[in-house]
């Protein structure tokens, strides 16, 4: 039963996301009111505000998905966590996912520059950075050889999580650009090469 509810409340999460999306992408994030939302999903305003604390979660739920991918892929690794990083965005690009900002369907493109084009979604785009790279620094530090190194693992992490930053958007401006996928694909693969070598720098 328990299961069951947790299903129910899933998809409603996902309903209500996605009709506000929706408007969002239609009119501008700015345009639409919560109350326009709510009736659109067919839910009162206080039951919006159960699912999502803030007009700017509506839309970023989606990056909060993600939110400790990279600390999951540290602590699974058992081995090099950079090269466990490393192999899991160049998955990422090969699958074209959202994340690494090589994905050029007109819904991610317009996903992302209304992220990045508006003010207040990307203030509080800094909420989800933050929370991202405090549980990698909390796997690092489970990771790291010898003792583990509070200050080493924070630094690491915020290392991390730039790179991952400057990579995704470095692919989505190409595109946004008029770039072709396959020739932004290609560079984006040998970005993150290099880019996660530098990590490797003493």
């Amino acid at each position: 039963m328990t299961g069951l509810r947790e299903q129910q409340r899933r998809r409603q999460h996902d309903a209500i996301s996605a009709a506000a999306i929706a408007l969002f992408l239609e009119r501008g994030f700015d345009q639409v009111p919560v109350t326009e939302i709510a009736a659109a999903a067919g839910v009162s305003k206080p039951t919006l505000f159960k699912y999502f604390p803030t007009k700017e979660d509506l839309v970023l739920h989606r990056i909060a998905d993600h939110q400790d991918e990279s600390a999951r892929v540290v602590a699974a690794a058992g081995g090099d966590p950079i090269q466990a990083l490393h192999a899991h965005f160049q998955q990422g690009l090969r699958r074209n996912d959202p994340v690494t900002g090589l994905n050029d369907t007109p819904e991610v493109m317009a996903f992302h520059r209304m992220v990045f084009d508006t003010p207040s979604l990307a203030a509080r785009l800094h909420h989800y950075m933050a929370e991202a790279e405090r549980a990698l620094a909390d796997a690092l530090a489970g990771v790291m050889p010898a003792a583990p190194d509070r200050l080493a693992a924070e630094l690491l992490a915020a290392h991390v999580q730039a790179t991952l930053r400057v990579l995704a958007r470095r692919n989505h401006q190409a595109l946004a650009a008029g770039r072709p996928l396959a020739q932004v694909t290609a560079e984006a693969s040998a970005e993150a090469d290099r880019a996660f070598a530098l990590l490797r720098l003493p």
